[in-house]
This record gives C-alpha cells, structure tokens and sequence, in this order.
C-alpha cells in the first residue's frame, strides 16, 4: 500500500512540475515545451570552433550571420506578443 501512495506522490509531483514549467514558459521565463530552437544556431556554434581550425572557413561563417541579420531586418513594426 505504500508502494502505492509513494508511487501516487511521485506522479502527482511530476504533473505539477510539468504545469509549473508549462506556466514559466507561458511568462518567457524558461523554454521548455512549445517553442523550438533553431538548428541553424547549433550549426553556427559548430562553424565557429571549426574557423579556429580553418580560419579560410571565418567568411561562411561571416556570410550566415550577415543573412541572418537582413532576414531580421524587414522594415515591418515589431509584432505584439500575444496576450496569454
């Protein structure tokens, strides 16, 4: 019977810390369930330790992160986050 209530404990926990995480992602706190990363960041982490091996490699590295600032510049107004 113990076994029983321990193991009730331990999954009641777990769900209430699966809601608390759910709800700091919700307030931009932690990244948790929702929201995906980018592989491209990986990648951009990756290239970068191989230019300290191939510096011929910096003007890729160099090429992706310009593109990606002009991606993030298109002249719009930034977007309202939306209201949780």
């Amino acid at each position: 019977m113990s076994y029983f209530l321990s193991g009730l404990a331990l999954i009641g926990s777990l769900y209430l810390l699966h809601w608390a995480a759910l709800w700091m992602e919700g307030r931009g706190w932690i990244r948790y369930q929702r929201k995906r990363g980018s592989s491209g960041s990986l990648g951009n982490a990756m290239l970068e330790i191989q230019t300290i091996f191939e510096p011929s490699k910096r003007y890729v590295l160099e090429e992706r992160l310009r593109e990606h600032s002009e991606a993030e510049r298109t002249g719009d107004p930034p977007s309202k986050p939306a209201a949780s």
